[in-house]
């Protein structure tokens, strides 16, 4: 199996299967390289005004899973900041993509493992876009091993002040700029939920990311701004060809029970739904986890 073929205009996902070949990158990883291309550019979705006049951040925001976010946001009428560590062709385009729907976009370079640069991205969005109402904590940083003994220690420390690290401090630093009926979104991982041998330290991240929601949503209750997690399974974006082997990249996805793994676009109406207050507004502490077809218990 391969990943998904998609039928352009009529946003309905085709049942057979495309070839999606072995294949490697180097990290971080560039859209343009992957065979076949994601579907990430949301061309098919219709906004409602649903986060009009709203301003959102997204890290990570350069390609797959926060392009197409970045892009239903802007469909939806929100400016938006994308930041970033340095993929900056995609970064344009993603900025392009959003432009193209009368929205402002702010591409933010820099490496979110580092504090400082956290606050950064969080002062210059609201300095430069007038304020933030959506926080979508996105961005990661991943590495395979074959057994724990392989990860060193600054593989670890590295996978969890990117994963864990720049979450904390990027909210941190937006606290003060969100109010009630604003947003924070963080993005998990399946592997969050039950693990993952060849992920060990990317997965201790995840299921961090899960109970920071799970704190967060108890903490900021009272001042009405709703904490939520998106957890997916396997996305077809940069980060594998960038991070995997390539014979693990011809088979991504296909331990799924859809036997596939999902397109950037089939993920992001999941943070619309939490961002958006008319559609939202009682949930908080939630983690929704589109996996195609995996079950878990609670």
């Amino acid at each position: 199996m391969g990943l998904s073929g998609w039928q352009q205009g009529n946003g309905q996902a085709m049942t057979e299967q495309s070839e999606q070949p072995p294949q490697t990158q180097e990290y971080p990883g560039r859209t343009d390289a992957m065979t076949p291309k994601p579907r990430d550019e949301m061309a098919d979705y219709q906004g409602r005004d649903l986060l009009k006049g709203k301003i959102a951040l997204i890290t990570g925001g350069d390609s797959g899973i926060g392009r197409a976010v970045a892009v239903a946001f802007a469909k939806e009428g929100a400016d938006v900041a994308i930041a970033y560590l340095s993929e900056h062709d995609d970064a344009r385009h993603t900025a392009d993509l959003v432009e193209a729907q009368g929205r402002r976009c702010l591409l933010l370079p820099g490496n979110l493992a580092e504090e400082h640069h956290c606050a950064e991205v969080v002062e210059r969005t609201v300095a430069e876009l007038g304020g933030l109402n959506v926080l979508v904590n996105n961005v990661a940083y991943q590495q395979p091993a074959q057994q724990l003994e392989e990860i060193s220690g600054k593989q670890w420390e590295h996978t969890f002040a990117v994963n864990v690290g720049s979450y904390f401090h990027v909210t941190k630093a937006a606290l003060p700029h969100l109010g009630r009926g604003d947003a924070i979104i963080n993005t998990g991982s399946v592997n969050g939920i039950r693990g993952n041998a060849h992920l060990i330290d990317y997965s201790a991240t995840k299921g961090a990311v899960h109970v920071l929601t799970f704190s967060l949503a108890q903490s900021l209750v009272d001042k009405g701004i709703r904490v939520n997690c998106v957890a997916p399974g396997p996305v077809w974006t940069p980060l594998i060809p960038a991070t995997f082997e390539a014979d693990k990249v011809a088979s991504f996805g296909e331990q799924a029970p859809m036997g596939r793994a999902a397109q950037p676009d089939e993920i992001a109406p999941s943070y619309v739904f939490f961002a958006a207050e008319r559609m939202s507004s009682y949930y908080s502490g939630e983690v929704l986890a589109p996996v195609g077809g995996e079950t878990h218990p609670g």
